[in-house]
């Protein structure tokens, strides 16, 4: 009888639904089973065809009891009886060699949607639930991000500090099923090729995360950021009123810095709100992926996501100054294209507005000219120079009442004393203009923390963690 006329065992049943493997692998199992006269059990043919590890036939072949022994309590000893139970023989478990097992951690396609209902029985504990689940748990919880890690427990990020969402530690196949549910036949393919993927995950009526998915000697872990519903408001985000001139500009530059997870990306989409709300202007932003959704109010707003709308970063800028923009935003600053290409935009009359990963402003000069070869610094300074407006770089410390963060800002506003030196290649002499320049909007981060210290929001000793002198923190 050919495979496809076959009656598909419970155990290959149970592989598709829990997305193990897809339907042609289990098709071709059964065909290479059918070949060998059905003397090899189904698991050990997964096994030597590298679909399935031993970790994961074991998986099977208990999740197989359990709905069995369901089936057999609502009378469905009938059904069961058609369904061979196909127990893995001791070869099944044996170690599988590595080859078997580089080909088992590969994702599989999704199996259909009309898997019986008892395979349910079959899913992971409760401590590995379904996404949407955990997702929902998280905001209910506050987390700003949602860890899944193979081999180790479920944890949330709530104020910057690592909280366990479970205690238990969901295996590899477990957290692999769940994360492979998030992701369309694309996005695995190009999780397969590359061994981690940047995506924006949508659940209707709950909302929009960041996610990263990556691979690593355990298995798949995946990283979710939440996406509030709309852009934050500078208040929302504690930033003071002063940060809103920085909108005022209509060309050039002005650049959102920190280290990760310090909120550059809800600082700057709180800008891009203000200017949709006062201007009537062309705004297009170009990110990986679209984070925050801005809806048209008095702007035209157009975003474009790296990968779904356009192939790079830098193709999307090209793009840029022949689509009449007037205000171009851009998720990060990556390489020296998209650096050059912003360059120029902002001197082209647009104003640019991009994030980078530098920890100070005198940082962040230094990692834009760096970036160029050194025969064409001295360009780029000038350029810089003329273009850049201003410089934001942030940090969040946990408030002192244990209520969420609040953000330590240091700030350069690009004056004509600032401009020269940058052009004369004398970066490190802004420090002092920093520390004077308040009349300007200017000020040091460690002097935002010390502002904090004193007023009592945050402790001295989680501000000694970010200050650079602490001298400023002596009682």
């Amino acid at each position: 009888m050919p495979p496809e006329k076959q009656p598909v065992p419970l155990l290959g049943r149970l592989a598709v639904h829990l997305k193990m493997i897809s339907m042609e692998q289990l098709t071709e199992a059964l065909r290479v089973q059918g070949q060998g006269g059905g003397e090899r059990s189904l698991g050990a043919v997964l096994r030597e065809l590298g679909y399935l590890n031993p970790a994961q036939i074991e998986k099977l072949v208990e999740a197989q009891k359990r709905v069995l022994a369901q089936q057999q309590q609502k009378g469905g000893a009938a059904e069961a009886k058609s369904a061979p139970a196909a127990p893995a023989r001791p070869e099944a478990v044996k170690a599988a060699p590595p080859a078997a097992a580089r080909a088992s951690a590969a994702p599989a396609p999704a199996g259909p949607r009309n898997a019986p209902k008892a395979a349910a029985a079959a899913r992971p504990s409760a401590s590995t639930s379904s996404l949407e689940a955990i997702l929902r748990t998280a905001i209910e919880r506050g987390a700003s991000d949602v860890h899944l890690h193979a081999g180790a427990p479920m944890r949330l990020r709530i104020a910057g500090a690592f909280q366990s969402l479970d205690a238990a530690s969901p295996d590899a196949a477990a957290i692999e099923s769940i994360l492979l549910g998030a992701l369309d036949e694309k996005s695995r393919a190009e999780l397969e090729e590359r061994g981690q993927i940047d995506l924006c995950h949508e659940v209707e009526g709950l909302g929009r995360f960041r996610a990263n998915l990556y691979r690593q000697q355990r298995g798949l872990d995946g990283v979710f950021r939440v996406i509030p519903p709309r852009p934050p408001t500078l208040d929302e985000l504690g930033l003071p009123r002063a940060v809103a001139r920085l909108t005022s500009f209509h060309q050039g530059m002005v650049l959102v810095t920190g280290p990760t997870g310090c909120g550059k990306t809800s600082t700057l989409a709180a800008l891009v709100d203000l200017i949709n709300e006062e201007r009537s202007e062309h705004v297009l932003t170009v990110e990986d992926p679209i984070e925050f959704v801005h809806p048209a109010k008095r702007c035209l707003v157009n975003q474009r996501s790296v990968k779904h709308h356009t192939q790079s970063f830098a193709r999307a800028l090209r793009a840029a100054l022949r689509e009449d923009p007037d205000v171009i935003v851009i998720g990060e600053l990556r390489d020296l294209e998209t650096i050059s290409l912003a360059l120029t935009a902002a001197e082209t009359g647009h104003l640019v507005m991009a994030t980078l990963h530098t920890d100070n402003t005198l940082r962040t000069l230094n990692r834009v000219v760096g970036a160029f070869p050194a025969d064409q610094q001295e360009q780029v300074r000038t350029m810089l120079a003329e273009s850049l407006r201003a410089v934001i770089s942030q940090r969040l410390l946990p408030r002192a009442d244990g209520k969420g963060r609040v953000p330590a800002l240091e700030t350069l506003i690009v004056t004509k004393a600032v401009a020269n030196l940058i052009r004369e290649n004398k970066v490190f002499q802004i420090q002092s203009i920093l520390q004077t320049g308040a009349t300007h909007g200017m000020g040091l981060l460690d002097h935002s923390i010390r502002a904090h210290v004193q007023a009592g929001t945050v402790r001295r000793e989680d501000a000694l963690k970010h200050i650079s002198d602490p001298k400023l923190l002596a009682a």
